[in-house]
């Protein structure tokens, strides 16, 4: 197993909006919201426990020198969580939490966490957005500005290592995945690869397009965990049952599928409505619901990345 190392592009917010997307409001666009509940929690190796928080997965992982958070669930579900991570590792605190990009469901912990001094990483794009006002197109919501103590205090660029107790975790930059700054984290003894918003198992993601994301990025950053991956790899989607090299292969498959048929509806004029009329997605993944959402912002995303005048 091998770090890969991905050299940084140049950060590119796609600003542009369509009227034919103006009206499109449709349910389910934004971010699922979470409510109040119980946190579950199952061990996976040693001291590593996979918790679900609010409908997202957090790795905890404990060591003698206090536990490490991979993610860290919605704000809905900060007090759950916290209670579950001190149950298991009693008399122990977070002292780094590791966000895999900025999205307020995988960042509830981060002003708690660091106002008691925590260690936060991420990568630099992520720290931007959590710095900056967002007001997607798609939603009526705004994203304020995170306090300065949940601001991520150790980012980068690349890819990097850090140590959990006596657990080795090697992380890196996918580029433009479902967000602009996007990051993996690899435990690579016990095999376990954390994928962040990258990869889900029980819905269609959110292609965030105003932060940066795209759906041909998102395929990529699929390619590139697979690169990581081997056959016995457990892998860790940001919602969803821990899924199987084979079964992310799959997904990858599908994303690349569906960027070739957007891709060729844009060069032929048409617009998201006609995207999601021609239904796309009708054979894959019924379980995972309506994907009209994913449709939509799936192809907008390809404004900014394929418009020779974007």
């Amino acid at each position: 197993m091998t770090k890969i190392s991905m050299s940084l592009t140049r950060r590119n917010m796609m600003v542009r909006t369509a009227g034919a997307s103006a009206g499109l409001m449709l349910a389910g666009i934004g971010p699922r919201r979470a409510v109040a509940q119980a946190v579950g929690s199952v061990s996976m190796a040693g001291d590593i426990h996979l918790l679900q928080s609010g409908g997202v997965n957090v790795l905890a992982i404990g060591g003698a020198d206090g536990i490490t958070l991979l993610d860290g669930g919605p704000t809905e579900q900060a007090d759950a969580l916290l209670a579950e991570v001190a149950r298991l590792f009693p008399g122990h605190q977070v002292r780094t939490l590791f966000n895999t990009h900025w999205h307020p469901e995988q960042t509830g912990c981060n002003e708690r966490l660091g106002a008691q001094g925590a260690r936060i990483i991420a990568h630099e794009n992520t720290r931007l957005w959590l710095t900056t006002d967002i007001e997607r197109p798609w939603e009526q919501q705004r994203f304020a500005p995170m306090a300065k103590a949940g601001q991520p205090n150790q980012t980068f660029y690349d890819a990097g290592e850090f140590s959990a107790g006596a657990t080795a975790v090697q992380y890196g930059y996918l580029l433009q995945a479902h967000t602009d700054g996007d990051a993996y984290a690899f435990l690579p003894e016990e095999n376990i690869l954390f994928t962040g918003g990258a990869v889900t198992s029980d819905r269609w993601p959110l292609v965030d397009w105003w932060t940066g994301g795209w759906i041909g990025g998102l395929a990529a950053g699929q390619k590139q965990l697979l690169e990581i991956a081997n056959e016995q790899t457990r892998i860790v989607p940001s919602s969803g049952p821990v899924i199987t090299r084979a079964e992310l292969a799959a997904q990858q498959e599908m994303y690349a599928a569906l960027f070739g048929q957007l891709r060729q509806m844009m060069f032929k004029g048409r617009a998201p409505a006609d995207a999601v009329a021609a239904a796309p997605t009708r054979d894959m993944k019924p379980e995972w619901g309506d994907a009209t959402a994913f449709v939509s912002r799936a192809f907008e995303s390809l404004w900014g990345q394929l418009s020779p005048d974007a």
